[in-house]
Parts: structure tokens; C-alpha cells; sequence
């Protein structure tokens, strides 16, 4: 049961997955990651990088309840 719950917390998804669940597109991604403002991928290759889904849930739970983003040139 403990590895069970262990490999929940480890489900690794692909950027196809992401893009589906995440309105933006791979350009602002990479920026908010630079920024410290999104999770970071994971590299399993030169050629195949993967999100952690609870990492990723995460970030959009925290932008639900950070009310609404600021607009460009309103102030704020």
C-alpha cells in the first residue's frame, strides 16, 4: 500500500497530456518554468520530457485560488 500511494504522488504525464489540460502554449510554459511560476519538466531523454501530474495539479489549484491575473497595461 505505501508503494502504491508513493507511485500516486509519481505519475508523470507528456506534453501532449499537458497541453490538453493546460490552455497555453508551449512558449509560455517555458517561460513561467524559467520563472520559477510553473513546475519544471523532467528530461527521461534528449527527446521526451514529462510534467508530475500532482506537481502540475498543484499549480493549477494555486492559480484558482489566486483570483485573477493582473492585465497588461491596467496597473496593478
Amino acid at each position: 500500500m505505501e508503494r502504491e500511494a508513493r507511485n500516486a504522488n509519481n505519475v508523470l504525464i507528456s506534453k501532449k497530456q499537458l497541453l490538453a489540460m493546460i490552455p497555453l502554449c508551449e512558449r509560455t510554459i517555458y517561460n513561467f518554468e524559467k520563472k520559477g511560476k510553473f513546475p519544471r519538466r523532467i528530461a527521461l531523454s534528449s527527446r521526451k520530457v514529462v510534467w508530475n501530474l500532482a506537481e502540475v495539479e498543484a499549480w493549477i489549484d494555486s492559480c484558482t485560488h489566486s483570483g485573477s491575473a493582473p492585465r497588461p497595461g491596467m496597473g496593478g
